[in-house]
């Protein structure tokens, strides 16, 4: 591993720990019990949050059922929202190195990726709050002269929000100021790996003007926090990232009420490159899409299925490309991958890679732990595997790390096969110079997004989500907001009368 790009250990000064606690009914409250977060790069101690339990999680949900069903927050005009959801972000502006640094610290990922995150979170406040003026129901006015027909878009109500660690305040960023901007009220709880950034998204919530009750945040873990939050009666609708299999679990507990569940959960995204493709641009988009956030992201781009006439060359610029990618400290700016989440996490990535090579694998790179000088925390280095074949574990499994497998096709139908023939259907990549090879591909491909000649370009205006086990609902765009609300069907006869049924 000695031919890589490796950043050692910075000079670069910790923060005192942090303190974390709930925030419920607009006022911060502790518990009995706490938890601590240390840094995967650093080791030292980045936090101390209260531990939640059934109680403090009963306890918000009802301050956010009084504050949808008791004030004047549903029926409040988009542009008041509007207003309100602005200054969040320009709050988030305003403290954005502070937000990112603690994102480094907990979460393990880049200094420069984690600044971009932020301002890319006070981007979604924005656009949301354009949303909260500019949605809107429908009307039919072709339905007889007696009858004028409206359709009212109305704020689901209770939303308990529930999000992952690796991209902790983006991700919260996606989904809680659309149901704001719909009028809804919400309990949110973040990963127990990266609480921090959660808890200072709550202070400036605060310091915007945010209602007491009206966004209320619970510390603690997916049993019994998110659980209580899954099954309560008053909650109307969870919003969850994460695995599909805790997705499954979530389903299953919520199925007694009935409530409305989105879910954005695992991918295995292939990115399939045509024989004619730019096999530079190509590569570097698979690098990209490999070792962004060190893999562990659910748009990975963690299979390449390549045209065998190509797959050589294309193996070749890929390996050469990662030996540039710079690893180590996260808090050196010039780091492009950091830290694994955790000592567990990256055991089971290991396991991954060890699993794929016993069966019959080739590691092109790659494939074990990367030591960085100065740090005693979890890295994994860059892994290439070629020689992959369909039934192997991890050209069907989620890895969620740095580690990328290579299979090979030799015709379209067969690319397109090999694209659906896993569970998953979050996101497709297509690599060629011909637009009817990429528009024939996108057509078929079984994904919710699909990117041509180019990989995880995202933007506010665009939805996301996927379809067979990575989920249902979609996140952004206005259908973002849409997800948060309900229709109305309002029947209003128009003139004096009605026709009689009962006759005599």
């Amino acid at each position: 591993m000695k031919d890589l790009t490796v950043i050692d250990a910075t000079s670069a000064v910790m923060p005192d720990p942090f303190t974390g606690r709930h925030l419920i009914d607009g006022i911060w409250t502790g518990s009995d019990e706490t938890f601590q977060r240390h840094s995967p790069a650093h080791g030292t101690l980045v936090s101390t949050s209260a531990r939640g339990g059934k109680p403090e999680a009963d306890a918000a949900i009802a301050a956010a059922r009084r504050a949808f069903d008791d004030t004047d927050w549903p029926a409040l005009s988009g542009k008041a929202r509007a207003m309100l959801l602005l200054k969040v972000a320009d709050l988030i502006d305003a403290r954005r190195e502070e937000i990112a640094v603690m994102e480094v610290l907990e979460s393990g990922k880049p200094i420069s990726q984690a600044r971009a995150e932020i301002e890319g979170a006070a981007d979604l406040w924005r656009y949301a709050a354009s949303l909260a003026r500019t949605a809107h129901g429908d009307s039919h006015n072709t339905l007889g002269p007696d009858i004028l027909g409206v359709v009212l878009r109305e704020p689901i109500g209770v939303v308990s929000i529930i999000t992952p660690w690796n991209f902790p305040f983006l991700i919260v960023s996606q989904k809680l100021p659309f149901a704001l901007a719909a009028g809804c009220t919400a309990v949110v709880k973040p990963s127990e790996l990266t609480p921090s950034t959660t808890v200072l998204l709550g202070e400036i919530l605060i310091e915007a003007g945010l209602p007491a009750g009206v966004v209320n945040i619970v510390l603690g873990f997916g049993d019994p926090v998110g659980a209580r939050m899954a099954v309560h009666e008053a909650v109307d609708m969870v919003s969850f990232t994460g695995s599909t299999q805790v997705g499954r679990r979530i389903a299953a507990a919520a199925s007694g009420t009935l409530k409305k569940l989105s879910f954005e959960l695992g991918g295995k995204n292939p990115q399939v490159v045509f024989g004619d493709a730019d096999l530079d641009a190509a590569a570097d988009a698979i690098a990209f899409g490999t070792y962004f956030n060190a893999g562990e992201c659910c748009n990975s781009g963690s299979r390449v299925i390549v045209h065998q006439d190509v797959a050589e060359a294309l193996s070749d610029r890929i390996v050469a490309l990662s030996r540039k990618v710079a690893f180590g400290d996260p808090m050196h700016p010039d780091t492009q991958v950091g830290a694994i989440i955790s000592v567990d996490h990256q055991a089971k990535i290991a396991g991954y890679v060890r699993d794929a090579r016993a069966a019959g694998a080739r590691i092109a790179l790659g494939g074990e732990a990367l030591d960085i000088p100065g740090l005693p925390g979890c890295f994994y280095g860059p892994t290439v595997l070629a020689g992959v074949t369909p039934d192997m574990t991890i050209a069907r499994d989620e890895v969620f790390g740095p580690a990328l497998a290579i299979l090979t096709f030799r015709t379209f139908d067969e690319a397109v096969a090999l694209a659906n023939g896993v569970d998953y259907g979050l996101s497709a990549g297509v690599w060629s110079s011909d637009m009817h090879t990429c528009l024939q591909f996108a057509r078929k491909v079984r994904a919710g997004t699909v990117w041509t000649n180019t990989w995880m370009d995202g933007f506010p205006e665009m939805p996301f989500g996927g379809v067979k086990q990575s989920g249902q609902g979609r996140e952004l765009g206005r259908y973002g907001l849409e997800e948060f609300t309900e229709l109305k069907t309002l029947t209003m006869k128009v003139t004096p009368g009605r026709a009689p049924w009962v006759r005599g």
